[in-house]
């Protein structure tokens, strides 16, 4: 192998270039050429493959900042259909033209099912990056966990896990960490301090909403802030049982500060945020917002009488607001262990690569007594 193609796909995080950089670094000892994809697979339907030299002379070129967030090689939400034959092969015909034997994939779940159809027709591997965090397993025999049925309502599948007969131990985990999270979580903590203070001086109720659809593991991380209530998208909450907890901390403290997930449900597995009939360029159903539903439920349940007799403003509405992280929490510099593990990240994929092991995603490990190291395992 003489030649490979890297791209980044998906959403962004602030550790593309840094994992960028790791394969071009291990590329450059292994006298390897790496050339850049522009814009992810939407630059595999343009005819002429727009692309960039990485490594000229087999020296990283001086755009490429590990420190800086985002991707200097463009990111898109295409990807590539596995039931379109002739997509697939004009596809090839175009990497094989530049002379790309191989191909580096850094994205999430979506670029993971996107990679899928490529790999029968030349090696591709996944180097992971998802601020969510919920690419991996809990122990390796967990997919054999799930249950297959046909949906009675549209064409498709739906899938359901089976009660574990596996115990967990964190030692266990598959992929324990992605690229990007660490840094989605330093952000989001900041601005759980930052709010802290605001509740403290006007007595508020403070929601705070963060990332993730359907993984609460930025919302669990945000821990390290100290909110007083967390709110995952993994379980359900008792609405009654929330409101009592919000008063016995107001009655204690006269503020408390909420983190939410996106995606959390209600007592009935309901999306809170309310999914709207329709999509994100990946699929993904578009949520409505989260913590502004949260609010309208505590704002009818609490009453404004609550409040005034506490003399803390004239209206629940007053005394309960909201915050949204956001996309900050996908950008700018990232953390130390985002850069030093996305770069191992990237160099992993790359050995992967000459391997010839297709279809393999680079993982970043950790043991109790060993600590991080990086490892591989099957996509499938």
């Amino acid at each position: 192998m003489k030649r490979i193609g890297i791209l980044t796909a998906g959403g962004d995080t602030p550790a593309l270039n840094a994992t960028i950089h790791g394969a071009v670094e291990r590329a450059n000892q292994l006298n390897l050429e790496a050339y850049g994809l522009i814009k992810g697979f939407n630059s595999l339907y343009n005819p002429h493959l727009p692309h960039v030299h990485l490594n000229p002379l087999f020296q990283e070129i001086p755009e490429l900042d590990p420190a800086k967030g985002g991707t200097i090689l463009g990111s898109s939400r295409d990807y590539v259909d596995p039931e379109n034959k002739d997509q697939l092969d004009t596809i090839h015909r175009r990497l094989e033209s530049l002379g790309i034997e191989g191909l580096v994939c850094i994205g999430g779940d979506g670029t993971l099912n996107g990679l899928q159809p490529l790999a029968d027709r030349l090696p591709v591997v996944l180097a992971p990056k998802t601020i969510d965090n919920d690419l991996g397993l809990n122990y390796r025999s967990e997919p054999d966990e799930y249950i297959r049925r046909e949906r009675p309502d549209r064409d498709g599948f739906d899938y359901r896990l089976r009660p574990s007969q596996t115990e967990f131990y964190l030692d266990h985990m598959v992929n324990y960490v992605t690229p990007g999270y660490a840094t989605a979580v330093y952000v989001s903590v900041q601005g759980i301090q930052r709010i802290r203070t605001t509740a403290e001086s006007h007595r508020r109720i403070a929601i705070v909403e963060v990332m993730g659809r359907h993984s609460g593991y930025i919302a669990l991380g945000t821990a390290y802030g100290q909110p007083d209530i967390t709110l995952v998208p993994e379980s359900s909450f008792s609405l009654r049982h929330l409101v009592d907890r919000i008063k016995e901390l107001y009655d204690l403290q006269k503020n408390v500060v909420i983190v939410c997930g996106e995606g959390i449900v209600d007592e009935e597995g309901r999306d809170l945020g309310d999914e709207v009939h329709s999509t994100d360029p990946a699929g993904n159903k578009i949520l409505n917002g989260a913590s502004e539903a949260l609010r309208d439920l505590l704002i009818r349940e609490m009453g404004d009488d609550y409040f005034r007799s506490y003399r803390r403003g004239q209206s629940a509405k007053e005394a309960i607001f909201t915050r949204k992280v956001g996309h900050t929490q996908r950008g700018g510099r990232p953390v130390l262990f985002d850069r030093f593990y996305g770069a191992q990240s990237g160099g992993k994929a790359v050995d992967l690569l000459l391997e010839q092991r297709t279809n393999t995603i680079s993982t970043i490990q950790w043991h109790s007594e060993r600590g991080f190291w990086v490892d591989s395992q099957d996509a499938n």
